[in-house]
């Protein structure tokens, strides 16, 4: 096997550097603050999960300049949230289609940074475009009787998305009349993120990108008086660090964070049909908030779930993202690549032979002699799919989502114990019941702890017009998504309740 030719990292980066030469500084990213790229931050050290080889990390701004790079980011604010509609929608375009210019080098970024195959890399650069074009089209009829926030909008997201969530929000977020300020994910996405934001920058939009740790700069991004509303896509932990915060200070918040997300299979027998969903849930090694790795199975109908579901586990593809035989054949269509780091990877290990040490049984480890490798390339961030019978409660693949390709499965025999399986992390963004019976399944999601239900079919996050938000400790705050998410974002009759799932009352959007 060799690497794709035209697309190893030097040919890429140089790339990234023409798009946006403003924000590079050789071998080392800028920040943008202060309507400009500064060299205000200490380079990190960091690695491609891809091949463990050397790439640009972020250069982690201090606290202190986080904070006095609010001050511009309030003015431009103050500018923007005047202009008219027509203005920023013509700015917001052009960003879009500059943007688009650049879509394979982003694809490419993230095919480096974060490990993506090459089809779910282009999808995400993809999602981030025509999502934007869509509430292009649909942000007149939102707005009315709606104004910008008093204060910008600060994103900090996970690096799972770059474009198709972080990216997008903040368009999102700027169309609807407010400057964002974002944070660079620490874990991957820098490069790509940096050209991004060049782009719209450049195309005249109010944008200011740090990067630095969340908990070095919380205290900025997160609870500054200048911050008119917070999005944050993330973990339980960190999630909560940042809910504390916000506590008694009335900002406008949504926060998404993980929940096990499980499927119930009750009075089924459309193997097929749930092993194409099956394998499609394998994409990006489950590495998204929307992943099912828990499968809750009636146990008359454990053989044939294990049969079809060892098929589908056997018949998943991964390895290298640019190995091929020859060097003009076309880029494999993997399911994934590598997780996000060597340490996850260690750290999805340590969690399985937790659960199999604890009495759980191991009924199916793939090995990375299966994977696609390119010779004696590092494959120190490759995780083979793996699956846990009956872990032990007292494990975490139990009650907490691994957000690898590590699957889990509880065997029940009654509906009571499947949803009570199905709900074990107090909280989820999705679930979905496989049932012949679909009116059956129907009153039976209505007690799966979950915001969105899928009867015979996977939910997922969702573009355009389709909400977004979760249940118990998976969500805090405004709901997101289409109308939903310009509402979070605006201000409206000064009696409005959001919907959300905020602690002191919970309103639900319209079905």
């Amino acid at each position: 096997m060799l690497a794709k030719p035209g697309l190893q990292w030097p040919d890429v980066y140089a790339r990234a550097q023409s798009a946006a030469p403003e924000a590079f500084d050789g071998n080392r990213l800028l920040n943008l603050f202060d309507g400009g790229w500064q060299d205000g931050g200490e380079p990190q050290a960091a690695v491609t999960p891809v091949d463990g080889s050397e790439i640009p990390g972020p250069s982690r701004v201090s606290l202190d300049i986080a904070f006095e790079s609010l001050a511009h980011v309030a003015k431009e604010h103050a500018g923007w949230s005047q202009k008219p509609l027509e203005e920023r929608k013509e700015r917001v375009s052009a960003a879009v289609d500059a943007l688009a210019d650049s879509r394979d080098t982003l694809a490419q970024l993230l095919l480096w940074e974060i490990g993506k195959p090459w089809r779910l890399a282009c999808v995400d650069v993809d999602r981030c475009l025509q999502g934007v074009r869509w509430y292009l089209e649909e942000i007149d009829s939102m707005l009315e009787g709606r104004n910008p926030l008093s204060a910008p909008v600060s994103n900090i997201a996970s690096w799972n998305y770059p474009m198709s969530v972080l990216v997008h929000s903040e368009l999102v977020q700027l169309l609807a009349g407010n400057a964002v300020i974002a944070k660079t994910p620490s874990q991957g996405g820098a490069v790509c993120l940096t050209v991004a934001h060049a782009i719209m920058r450049r195309a005249g939009l109010p944008v200011t990108l740090l990067a630095g740790t969340g908990g070095e700069l919380s205290d900025a991004l997160v609870s500054a008086d200048e911050i008119g509303a917070l999005a944050f896509v993330g973990g339980r932990s960190n999630g909560g660090k940042v809910a504390a915060q916000l506590v008694d200070t009335g900002k406008r918040h949504f926060l998404e964070q993980e929940g096990l997300n499980a499927w119930g299979v009750w009075a089924f027998s459309q193997w097929d049909l749930l092993a194409k969903h099956l394998k499609k849930g394998f994409e990006y090694g489950k590495q998204r908030c929307t992943a099912y790795p828990r499968y809750v199975v009636q146990r008359s109908l454990f053989d044939d779930f294990l049969a079809m579901y060892l098929e589908v586990a056997r018949s998943v593809s991964f390895g290298h993202p640019l190995a091929v035989e020859n060097a003009d054949d076309e880029l494999p269509d993997l399911d994934y690549g590598p997780v996000i780091s060597a340490a996850k990877a260690r750290e999805l290990g340590d969690l399985l032979a937790e659960a199999v040490d604890g009495g759980g049984i191991p009924l199916y480890r793939g090995s990375l002699a299966d994977g696609a490798f390119l010779d004696d390339q590092d494959v120190s961030a490759y995780v083979a799919p793996a699956c846990v019978l009956a872990p032990p409660g007292s494990v975490d693949l139990m009650h907490a989502e691994p957000f690898g390709p590590i699957d889990t499965i509880v065997v029940v025999d009654t509906v009571s114990e499947m949803l009570a399986a199905m709900n074990a992390s107090n909280g989820a963004l999705v679930a979905s019941l496989a049932c012949d019976d679909e009116h059956l399944a129907t009153q039976l999601s209505e007690q799966v702890q979950a915001f969105k239900i899928g009867v015979n079919k996977p939910r997922s996050r969702g573009d355009k017009a389709e909400f977004f938000g979760g249940k118990g400790a998976s969500w805090r705050g405004a709901f997101v998504g289409g109308e939903l998410l310009v509402r979070a974002v605006t201000d409206g009759q000064s009696d409005e309740q959001l919907y959300g799932n905020f602690p002191t009352y919970s309103l639900y959007p319209p079905t």
